[in-house]
């Protein structure tokens, strides 16, 4: 949960949603998330990334809700700690112990549209991660 430096309205969240409106993923209430938080997940035949691609059945990602605004994804491990030393996110402390996979990331709400922008590429990373679409 992120606790700080959240968006002062929902602009980048209604921008970080046009910028994912792009891809063919099904919006559904996270299985594994808090109430009220929108997953990404994938049909059935188009999930082809490896089981540690993916939080729960085909979800990869999801959006917290007000007023947190954070999401949680899964990245390929270099793709996961580029965006940590980066400053994007910080590894699931779940993850740090070992119990999911070490590419499961907290990214930080985007505070703006361009900030919006660099979530979007975090979240289509971890799109093509669960399409299979790239190597980890």
């Amino acid at each position: 949960m992120q606790l700080d430096q959240q968006p002062a309205d929902g602009g980048p969240r209604r921008r970080l949603r046009e910028l994912l409106a792009e891809l063919p993923v099904a919006w559904r209430e996270s299985m594994i998330s808090v109430p009220g938080a929108e997953a990404l997940t994938l049909r059935v035949e188009k999930a082809k990334g490896p089981q540690e691609a993916f939080m729960i059945g085909t979800e990869f990602a999801h959006l917290h809700p007000d007023p947190d605004h954070s999401l949680h994804m899964v990245l390929p491990d270099a793709a996961a700690r580029a965006a940590i030393d980066a400053g994007w996110a910080e590894q699931h402390p779940v993850a740090r112990r070992g119990l999911i996979p070490a590419g499961s990331v907290m990214v930080y709400a985007p505070r703006n549209d361009d900030e919006a922008e660099v979530v979007a590429s975090l979240v289509r990373a971890s799109y093509e991660y669960a399409c299979g679409d790239v190597q980890h």
